[in-house]
């Protein structure tokens, strides 16, 4: 296998191991015979059917944990009714945390067992999903949405983004933000269906199962089309020598502070909307309007990052990202809240494709692209741990977003400009097309 650093003549850590950003990635142990080379297809009714897979996978996952703010509302009104907002946020930022560390092992099981990783993680997930219907305790949402679905996410949305990687090089971004931008479609449909059902005679446990029958035919959909190209990966579990790899580091850096900032207005923009005197049901939407616009922010960035550079385009929307975070607090109508939301979706939605491109710009094996996605998000996942909780204390200690909307704005800018550092480390400079 081909080591992910650069060769012993350069050293660790030198220019030599940005070198290797547009040339096809090899499955072979190095060589660069043509008999031995990997032809990615990047296109076909096979590779395409995969990213369809893929962003099923994402509908039902990320599209169901970016509603948690619908959920946080409704919690702070009923079932953990005197509980702190920083408190209920633990929930949802523990989730974010998991789905994204337990990459650390999904990745790295879908280079060995294919998509045999995903079948029983669905089948767990939609009983997850019934369980958190019954939860009326703030211990059991921690254990079923906070701790069980968080794990169980990482376990399925790693593996789609491995399995759309194998397929497609030239247009990887592109792929990968369809595959995301399921997650915007999930992120539309699962908070109005929510809003409209806990604001009714429904009762939650109800709304909630509503939404696992919901998720069943995507889940069987997936099951089905997401699957390995390349046969197993033979390395270790988990490749140490990736952190020798100064891009790979500062990526995890970079996606770190990211984190911290970004699921901000995720979380916590219903409960603002409705401390400005929205309706609770109109605020619920809010996260449907975000999410609408983030599926053009997925898309159209991953096309334009594959024509322009796939980390020029991941650190600019970092940066543009933190500029509209630092906004939040100075929405106060309903039509501000609105275009907002809509903004924010479209300008926040190249992170976590943009992320997930970038990455797949490190390992020089194809089969290992699982492992190094999960190993670099897994650890940038502690940023979405602790920022919420960090976001809720300084709401319930000043009673206002303006000082939240300026810690996460900052974090975010620093994400954006850390990845500006990794491309000036490169032969090419800030200006290139990486």
């Amino acid at each position: 296998m081909v080591s992910d650093v650069s060769h012993p003549q350069t050293g660790y850590g030198s220019h030599a191991d940005f070198k290797q950003e547009e040339r096809p990635l090899s499955r072979s142990s190095g060589t660069s015979n043509p008999s031995t080379t990997d032809v990615v297809p990047d296109s076909g009714l096979q590779a395409w059917l995969v990213a369809a897979g893929g962003s099923a996978i994402f509908f039902c996952c990320l599209g169901f944990a970016n509603s948690f703010g619908t959920f946080g509302e409704y919690y702070l009104s009923h079932q953990l009714q005197g509980e702190s907002p920083d408190k209920i946020a633990w929930i949802g930022s523990l989730s974010a945390f998991l789905q994204f560390a337990s990459g650390m092992v999904g990745g790295p099981l879908f280079d060995r067992f294919g998509a045999w990783v995903i079948r029983p993680s669905a089948v767990i997930y939609v009983f997850a999903m019934m369980m958190l219907s019954l939860c009326d305790k703030y211990w059991q949402f921690m254990i079923v949405q906070g701790t069980l679905m968080g794990i169980v996410m990482g376990l399925l949305q790693f593996p789609a983004f491995a399995a759309v990687s194998q397929y497609f090089e030239r247009n990887r971004a592109a792929a990968l933000g369809v595959v995301v931008s399921g997650s915007s479609i999930g992120g539309i449909v699962i908070p109005i269906a929510l809003a409209k059902m806990l604001n009714s005679s429904l009762s939650f446990g109800w709304s909630v199962r509503v939404i696992g029958f919901l998720i069943i035919p995507f889940m069987a959909f997936a099951f089905v089309t997401v699957k390995a190209r390349l046969p197993a990966s033979k390395t270790t579990f988990w490749l140490f020598s990736a952190y020798n790899n100064m891009k790979f580091n500062l990526l995890m850096v970079s996606l770190f502070f990211i984190f911290i900032g970004m699921f901000t207005p995720l979380f916590f923009i219903p409960t603002y909307a409705v401390s400005q005197g929205m309706s609770p049901t109109l605020a619920g939407y809010l996260l449907a309007i975000l999410n609408a616009m983030s599926t053009f922010g997925r898309i159209i960035p991953g096309i334009l990052a594959d024509k322009y550079g796939r980390l020029n385009i991941f650190s600019i929307g970092a940066i543009v990202t933190g500029v509209v975070i630092f906004c939040l607090s100075s929405a106060h109508s309903n039509a501000a809240l609105i275009v907002y939301a809509a903004v924010f979706g479209f300008v926040s939605g190249t992170i976590i494709s943009g992320a997930s491109a970038a990455f797949s710009l490190c390992p020089d094996n194809l089969q290992d692209i699982g492992t190094y996605m999960g190993m670099g998000m897994s650890i940038s996942a502690l940023g979405g741990l602790i920022g919420p909780p960090m976001n809720g204390a300084l709401v319930k200690e000043y009673g206002s977003f303006f000082e939240v909307s300026i810690l996460s704005g900052t974090m975010c800018l620093a994400g954006g400009f850390i990845a500006l550092a990794a491309k000036a480390a490169t032969p090419s400079g800030v200006f290139g097309k990486i």
